[in-house]
């Protein structure tokens, strides 16, 4: 399992291109018949994916995470992001089709990954974050999802925001997952940008047209940089730091948080004339 450890906002400032690639983007994510997990030193958070076409894939257990099974101490959040799917969680099964959210609570031993059909397999992109307590397993379809209309047009912003793991969604520890749908034309996400020193966040982009590209931006609202970002990149967003990004076209993207609370709206927004 790759890992990723935290890093300074002051050091953050002096870093390259390939720095800031190397100890914030997690790419290659999405692999056939693999699943692929980051471990990350941000509040314990793992990102990772599932990708069955010719198989089922199991969450096998990792040696860092010095448990029994994977979910021995930690929780997880699952959103499908192509094909439809199914999840078995100890036995018991369950759908998840494109944007359907999944969630895992802590005790559960045996998890697999299957696709419907190999022709149009699943991609299950995933976190899971150490829990305390035990939250009922729990599937929440798109059309469940609270959906909040925000942004512009005008502003090219315009976009559908969709709450699964929340406090007034399916309950968890710490983990905070949705996603968010941007409208043809738009291309901006998260703009104002915002930053919330309790909690870190990852995002994870899809359904972004070949060829085409993300612009991600963090660091200090002052001092900010960005990552080219492909379809199916994840980006880990330190609690200093901004996260919004630009498409060269429109896309969604996953958003997942961990750490102090389960607030959604836990952010100190920074107005766009003040971001350097």
């Amino acid at each position: 399992m790759k890992v990723i450890h935290s890093v300074h906002p002051e050091d953050f400032k002096n870093y390259q291109t390939a720095q800031i690639r190397e100890r914030f983007l997690i790419d290659h994510l999405v692999q056939t018949d693999k699943l692929n997990c980051t471990y990350t030193h941000y509040d314990r958070m793992i990102v990772g994916a599932a990708h069955p076409i010719n198989q089922t894939i199991t969450l096998e257990n990792y040696p860092n995470l010095r448990a029994e099974f994977f979910l021995e101490r930690r929780e997880i959040g699952i959103i499908n992001v192509a094909g439809d799917g199914v999840i078995t969680a100890d036995g018991k099964s369950f759908e998840v089709n494109k944007l359907d959210c999944l969630y895992i609570g802590k005790g559960t031993k045996n998890v697999t990954f299957a696709s419907k059909n190999s022709a149009k397999p699943a991609v299950f992109y995933l976190l899971s974050a150490p829990a305390h307590a035990v939250y009922p397993t729990t599937v929440m379809t798109n059309a469940d999802a609270v959906k909040v209309h925000t942004g512009a047009s005008e502003t090219a912003n315009k976009r559908t925001i969709n709450k699964y793991i929340h406090l007034e969604g399916i309950k968890s520890c710490q983990l905070v997952m949705g996603l968010t749908i941007l409208h043809e034309g738009s291309v901006w996400n998260t703009m104002p940008s915002h930053v919330h020193d309790r909690r870190m966040e990852a995002y994870f982009y899809f359904d972004v047209p070949a060829g085409q590209r993300i612009f991600h931006y963090m660091g200090e609202g002052q001092e900010t940089r960005h990552i080219l970002m492909d379809n199916y990149d994840a980006v880990v967003s330190p609690p200093w730091s901004i996260h919004s990004g630009s498409g060269t076209a429109s896309y969604s993207f996953i958003w997942g948080m961990a750490g102090e609370n389960l607030d959604y709206t836990d952010m100190d927004p920074i107005a766009i004339p003040d971001i350097r």
